[in-house]
């Protein structure tokens, strides 16, 4: 792949847009909703049709099966997650790693604007140069000294931090057997380590804090699956969804009023993966950083816990390990997922030899 560059390809029918995703959205805010489901038999009966004629019995049948299911998957976010948070924005101070671009930039814009006090931390400037609300402190976070030397920057010239957006990481995009230690190492430390750095920083103020807090953990499904020339991010992402699930159940016994948010998007059209291929536009669309950055803010902003998957596949993706091995090798080869990366550009269509084979740019 050395040498290689090429330009992600262009998306020019009408249908480009069309994916299971959309159909889904539809579906759900009609077909699926209950509103729209008990709207069909009262129109029934405004036409005078009897109670026993099949077409109202079929509809109130599906009206009552449609409203059960938003029941019960409205008491299973209960127990799975607990009652929320209060928040109110104007007392929040919210932190986000790999801020100064990408989805980390779009989040603390949206947040600055809202009233809300953030701290962007990168090694990058900002790109926008400046955002309302929003203040940039210059910190690489696998360099643990200097997170906590920002962490009390923060507090002492914001307040408390109240949320943490763990959204930095790295791409090599190399073969195992072409990457340096050296990759490895910074891989590794990026994408994995810098979350425990950031959080024994950040977590006791968030544990101090009156309002309670919240702790976003950006992963991938590509610690699920794995792919070729992603061996080091994907051991990271596996590790950095481990490593949540494992503190989300610590903090709700320790510290309850802290809410957990794991993010596990699939391809975002951000410049970390530049020129992958997408696997299938119609059941693996790329999702856009403003679709994911919405789901992340709703979680936040409803003091939820949560656990957030985009597109489709990647709420589902965890079943894919329960499929026979042949099934996943047919799976894999359908989906072109270790073909993907052969394409690989990186951030704004660098050659990965001018920048060492690496490209730093926030998820």
């Amino acid at each position: 792949m050395s040498g290689r560059f090429s330009t992600p390809p262009q998306r020019d029918s009408w249908f480009a847009p069309l994916s299971i995703d959309m159909l889904i959205k539809v579906l759900k805010t009609s077909f699926f909703h209950p509103f729209i489901a008990w709207i069909v038999p009262l129109c029934f009966r405004a036409q005078n049709m009897h109670y026993d004629a099949a077409p109202m019995i079929v509809s109130i049948v599906w009206a009552a099966f449609i409203s059960s299911c938003w029941i019960v998957g409205a008491i299973n976010s209960r127990l799975a997650f607990g009652l929320p948070r209060e928040v109110d924005l104007s007392e929040e101070v919210i932190v986000v790693t790999g801020g100064a671009s990408g989805l980390g930039l779009l989040i603390a814009e949206v947040y600055g604007m809202r009233g809300a006090t953030v701290a962007v931390l990168d090694v990058n400037e900002m790109e926008n140069g400046e955002a309302r609300g929003v203040t940039y402190y210059k910190c690489d976070v696998t360099d643990k000294q200097r997170v906590a030397e920002v962490a009390a920057e923060i507090e002492r010239d914001l307040g408390t931090p109240t949320v943490l957006i763990n959204n930095a990481a790295i791409v090599v995009g190399k073969r195992l057997l072409d990457m340096s230690v050296d990759e490895i190492e910074k891989s590794l430390t990026t994408n994995l380590l810098s979350h425990f750095y950031t959080l024994k920083a950040f977590l006791p103020a968030l544990a101090r804090s009156e309002v309670g807090g919240t702790v976003v953990t950006v992963s991938s499904v590509i610690g699920t699956t794995g792919a070729a020339q992603l061996s080091d991010y994907s051991a990271a992402k596996a590790g950095v969804t481990a490593m949540h699930k494992s503190l989300a159940a610590e903090l709700r016994q320790t510290h309850p009023q802290i809410r957990t948010v794991l993010v596990t998007p699939g391809q975002i059209s951000t410049p970390l993966f530049y020129g992958v291929q997408t696997p299938n536009a119609f059941l693996a669309p790329v999702v856009e950083p403003v679709d994911v950055a919405k789901e992340i803010i709703k979680a936040i902003d409803n003091g939820h816990n949560a656990t957030i998957g985009s597109p489709l596949y990647a709420r589902w993706i965890e079943f894919y390990n329960v499929l026979p091995m042949g099934v996943q090798a047919v799976a894999r080869r359908l989906a072109g997922v270790d073909t993907a990366m052969q394409t690989f550009v990186g951030r704004k269509g660098t050659r990965l030899s001018e920048k060492n084979g690496s490209v730093i740019q926030p998820f």
